[in-house]
């Protein structure tokens, strides 16, 4: 059901608009924590490494299309909060044709540069071949995954984070038995944790579709609608491209800091991942509350509620500081039995690297948190510059750390890469709310006109 978020208490309306949100958000990890249990547990521990080191060159190409969903659906969501049906309808044709054009484009580039990444990263050759042969995989369902995500932007830019949760279950439920299926039975092994996800993923996007084109008279798109626009299409690129490119950006350096840690072998890769996909989970909190504040910031942006807007930031800063320490609690004292998950057999030593990366990223969870919340705000409000210069302060700090602290902390200095980058550009976007927040734009600047 749509949601019109320009009334209401805000705090209430961000609270159970973020709750859908975030459930779903960790089904869809689920996605990724299935693989990876599956193929820790049942395969081995180089197969999950080699399922874990592909993680940033995923996040390179499928960063760079999510977040150019995102930015599309801060359109839709502003065009909405103005009672703009039909500029609504325009908005979401176009992110259809930009949509499908994007996916062309990524999946030929990715595919044709996917060894080369890998070597980039310096990826052990004992597990190259299994990487190569996941990361192909998923770069062909490029596509589905742009499929999704496009769907569950618009409808939260309806204010509906409820029908996107879900599928999201039903198909998170379709992964696992498909992973179990194809690498237990089948013994596909790496391959099969691919597939399972693709098709998963796509089921989702699809049985979405179905759902809304019956339910949402809205979205009910007719062929002049689709008229390329060379307008439409500069609004959509203008607010999505920065979000695009600050999520590419933000995956160089997560792929540099993979580099770094692929030195270290087999086995640190191996804890590096467990953990990491625990911290993928506690990271939903934050990103869906961001995600909450774009639409909110969207739809009072185009009804022109300005003061509703910071009353709504006061609310969530709050939430995101609460959260944080939620994700403190859960790293510190279940980190050990959580990473313990993802193997077979219990390996101390990895085990420990494991709980050293939880305990040190944990510390840093407040900062992260802020991220997320004033990254989304200021895209919210169509702010698209400093979000993206805030990618190229996580890079810029995220490299000063590798290049300086492995080398005298080892294995230390590699887990403390993200934490500074996220200190670093959490205060850069909080800086810049303060700005925007004493500097409000007039009324003129913030009215989109698509008639």
């Amino acid at each position: 059901m749509a949601k019109d978020m320009t009334k209401g208490t805000p705090w209430k309306l961000i609270l159970f608009f973020t709750i859908p949100i975030l459930i779903g958000n960790v089904f869809q990890q689920f996605y990724n924590m299935a693989d990876t249990i599956i193929v820790g547990r049942f395969v081995n521990i180089d197969a999950l490494a080699a399922v874990g080191t592909t993680g940033p060159a995923l996040f390179l190409i499928l960063g760079f299309a999510i977040g150019m969903t995102g930015g599309f659906g801060i359109i839709a969501a502003q065009r909405f909060g103005a009672n703009d049906e039909e500029g609504v309808r325009y908005s979401v044709a176009t992110s259809i044709i930009l949509c499908g054009i994007i996916t062309v484009v990524l999946t030929f580039v990715s595919m044709l540069t996917a060894n080369t990444l890998l070597k980039a990263m310096n990826t052990p050759d004992n597990i190259m071949k299994e990487a190569h042969l996941y990361l192909m995989i998923m770069y062909a369902g490029t596509g589905a995954i742009i499929y999704y995500n496009m769907i569950a932007s618009i409808l939260r830019a309806l204010g509906d984070s409820k029908t996107p949760l879900y599928f999201l279950i039903l198909s998170s439920l379709m992964n696992i038995l498909l992973d179990l299926a194809l690498i237990i039975i089948f013994h596909m092994g790496v391959a099969g944790a691919a597939i399972a996800t693709v098709v998963s993923q796509l089921c989702s996007a699809l049985l979405c579709t179905l759902y809304t084109a019956r339910k949402y008279k809205i979205l009910s798109l007719k062929m002049h609608h689709f008229k390329m626009n060379k307008w439409l299409i500069t609004t959509h690129l203008r607010i999505g491209i920065p979000m695009a490119i600050q999520s590419s950006i933000t995956a160089l350096g997560v792929m540099i800091l993979q580099a770094a840690l692929n030195v270290f072998g087999s086995d640190v890769i191996a804890a590096y991942t467990a953990a990491n996909k625990v911290e993928a989970i506690i990271m939903q909190i934050f990103n869906s509350l961001g995600l909450t504040m774009a639409t909110y910031c969207g739809q009072n942006m185009g009804a022109h509620q300005i003061d509703r807007i910071k009353q709504g930031i006061r609310s969530s800063t709050a939430m995101s500081l609460i959260g944080s320490g939620i994700g403190i609690c859960i790293n510190v004292f279940f980190g050990g039995f959580l990473t313990g998950l993802f193997m077979n057999e219990v390996n101390v030593e990895i085990l420990d690297y494991a709980q050293q990366y939880l305990n040190i990223v944990a510390v840093f969870y407040p900062p992260l948190a802020l991220l997320f919340l004033y990254r989304n705000v200021l895209q919210g409000v169509g702010e698209s510059l400093f979000p993206m210069l805030g990618g190229v302060t996580e890079f810029v700090a995220r490299l000063l750390v590798i290049f300086t602290l492995p080398s005298m902390l080892g294995y230390v200095g590699v887990c403390l890469a993200s934490p500074v980058a996220w200190l670093a550009t959490a205060i850069l976007l909080f800086v810049r709310y303060l700005v925007w927040a004493k500097k409000l734009p007039d009324e003129k600047e913030i009215a989109e006109d698509f008639t």
